[in-house]
């Protein structure tokens, strides 16, 4: 399969871009034309930022699941679709080709029509890394219910939460799922979600850990029983639905200021192009690679870089069950020895978080196959940057630090590898159909280079959110309200002198310290870079002098035995790096951090412990480790 669209000079790249900002709408009608569709378009694009209302593709018919699977059977249906290789290791890994997995697709939608899954229904998924989940989600697209995937390890209010937010009527979910060395006791959490959920009419079953579980009558039924009742139909082939351009392929829950989560809608065919179009271009990927995104499916970075722009692109996606450091820290590079991995694509902190564990597990693994390698979830400091490059990549391949969102759906800001120049801890380019702006405070055009602002986008791109379920208003106030014409990002960037674009981390992170701004993930590159020094999270409180102070929570290799000098040699590491201005007041030596389970930190409950405000942390439940925090409190400084 070849990639029209694909950019593979440093001078095409500047070409096309220019070409997208000229003629937006020719730009984006000829990546579309690459897919399948139903019916053509009748005009690519009608938007207008302040109700918000974006339209992609109007009038246009098809269905992703048609470009994700029916388009590559005649021609690739031999070829592995996904590698899924589960949490332990005596367990064989499975491979599903294009044709086992349309066939598995069409399966299990007969299953969900033959539950009552109708167009437009929602269907939550509460599932581990097992294949199915995947299978359920492109099932749940085939007939054109909207799946909502809830990560598997939300509380049991976490979950009701979104299933009233969204009046969700079918779930599937599994008895339990493995992580590392834990059995998730996932139905027994539904089962307690569903106490003040009564509208829920099934819940379909898929056993993986053989965990004891209540099965509820005429409400639960087995995954297994419900494939073997279409087996005994003959399996007959389920045609995919029609859908309208607009039409919501899923909804996925993101977290609010308010406390509330979002349900973040994304359309169809909007979705299908810009994903498709940044994976191809980013990763360079070429037919035949295997590509290992690390993510767990219940992140956007698992929607779009596991499931649908790989499978869009007719490639070869690597799953896996489990944890990086689990059942040792070798686990990744075990994977990418055993399956000759081309591409891997992970976080910073397990970066960070293997950094720790030295070199020995990488020792007698074979990584010669990797050709590209990725971060995602937040700026890479420098030092883990240069690890991951000269460890993992051996100084051979392209490191891609790549910035987006739930709400843009696919990456918007990185270097494409080894076509656009790369920089230590820099986004570096937006892909062509993204114009950035940097904004001031009151909304004004910050111009030129080696300046900062506020990260907003000017113009949109097909995959760009087009509500927020169920309340419109939220999604205006939420990105379209703060600047005129603009999509907020809700982010603060630097834009070097060439032009590249740094991340400094969310405006409400950005310290304002005797009238200068520092941005948090700035101070804790810093900091991160001082020997001995893990992981770091920066919060400002309160200062009677500088207004705000710095207060930093570190996590160091072994805790120092002179705690007075290791803070004065942190302080003086971030003085010598950034300058005196963003030295820290406190720093109080940790042993973990507040995160949720896919790592991001809560700085929010950092921020009020810095501030001494120790009664009101809010819901600390759905922490990776709730009891951290009382450790936090406990050592205040």
């Amino acid at each position: 399969m070849s990639y029209p669209f694909q950019i593979k000079s440093y001078e095409q790249y500047k070409e096309v871009y220019k070409q997208n900002v000229d003629q937006p709408e020719e730009f984006w009608g000829d990546i579309a034309g690459q897919f399948v569709w139903r019916k053509k378009w009748d005009k690519v694009l009608e938007w207008d930022f302040k109700k918000p209302d974006v339209k992609w593709f109007i009038n246009g018919k098809l269905n992703i699941t048609e470009n994700c699977l029916d388009r590559h059977l005649d021609k690739i249906g031999d070829t592995p679709a996904f590698v899924w290789e589960p949490n332990g290791r005596d367990e064989a890994h499975k491979v599903f080709t294009y044709k086992e997995l349309h066939f598995k697709v069409s399966q299990f939608a007969h299953v969900l029509k033959n539950n009552g899954v109708k167009k437009g229904d929602r269907v939550c998924l509460y599932m581990g890394m097992v294949p199915e989940l995947p299978i359920a989600m492109l099932a749940c697209a085939r007939i054109g219910a909207i799946h909502s995937v809830i990560f598997g390890g939300f509380s049991a209010q976490s979950i009701s939460d979104r299933l009233q937010d969204a009046h969700v009527e079918y779930i599937v979910t599994g008895d339990g799922a493995f992580r590392g060395g834990k059995d998730i006791p996932l139905k027994n959490v539904i089962d307690d979600a569903l106490v003040t959920c009564p509208f829920v009419k099934r819940v379909i079953v898929y056993v993986r850990t053989q965990a004891p579980i209540s099965m509820i009558k005429d409400r639960d039924v087995w995954w297994t029983d419900e494939v073997k009742k279409v087996e005994a139909q003959g399996n007959p082939v389920v045609a995919a639905e029609e859908m309208d351009a607009e039409d919501p392929l899923f909804i996925l829950y993101t977290s609010g200021s308010t406390g509330k989560p979002k349900g973040v809608v994304h359309s169809s065919a909007g979705y299908m192009v810009y994903t498709t179009y940044s994976f191809v271009n980013v990763f360079q990927y070429e037919p035949g690679d295997i590509h290992f995104c690390t993510a767990d499916i219940g992140w956007i970075t698992g929607h779009t870089y596991i499931v649908y722009s790989v499978l869009c692109a007719g490639g070869t996606s690597l799953m896996y069950e489990g944890l990086p450091t689990w059942p040792d820290a070798g686990r990744l590079w075990d994977i990418v020895d055993k399956h000759k991995v081309n591409i891997i694509y992970t976080a910073p902190t397990a970066i960070r978080s293997l950094m720790a564990y030295g070199l020995t597990p990488i020792e007698g693994k074979d990584l010669s196959s990797l050709k590209v390698l990725g971060t995602v979830g937040e700026p890479i400091n420098e030092e883990a940057w240069h690890w991951y490059d000269e460890h993992i990549g051996k100084k051979r391949c392209p490191i891609v630090d790549t910035w987006f969102q739930t709400e843009t759906a696919g990456i918007l800001i990185s270097n494409l590898a080894g076509v656009t120049p790369a920089k230590p801890s820099y986004a570096t380019l937006p892909l062509p159909g993204i114009q950035l702006v940097l904004v001031d405070e009151q909304g004004k055009e910050i111009t030129g280079n080696d300046v900062s602002g506020n990260l907003c986008i000017r113009f949109p791109w097909p995959s760009i959110i087009r509500t927020t379920w169920g309340d419109h208003e939220r999604c205006r106030l939420n990105y379209f309200a703060t600047y005129d014409d603009m999509y907020f990002t809700g982010d603060g960037c630097y834009r070097d002198a060439d032009g590249f674009y740094r991340i400094t981390g969310r405006v409400d992170d950005v310290l304002n310290v005797s009238g200068h701004r520092i941005g948090t993930a700035e101070v804790e590159n810093a900091i991160n870079m001082h020997t001995g020094v893990l992981e770091s999270a920066v919060v400002g409180y309160p200062h009677e002098l500088k207004g705000q102070g710095i207060y930093a929570y570190v996590i160091m290799d072994g805790m120092p035995e002179n705690k007075q000098l290791a803070q004065a040699d942190i302080a003086q590491t971030v003085a010598r790096i950034i300058g005196p201005i963003a030295r820290p007041d406190k720093i109080q030596f940790v042993t973990g951090l507040p995160k949720t389970r896919s790592g991001k930190i809560m700085r929010r409950i950092l921020r009020k412990i810095a501030e001494g405000e120790m009664a009101n942390l809010g819901d600390t439940s759905t922490l990776l480790d709730p009891g951290v925090v009382n450790d936090i409190k406990d050592g205040r400084v």
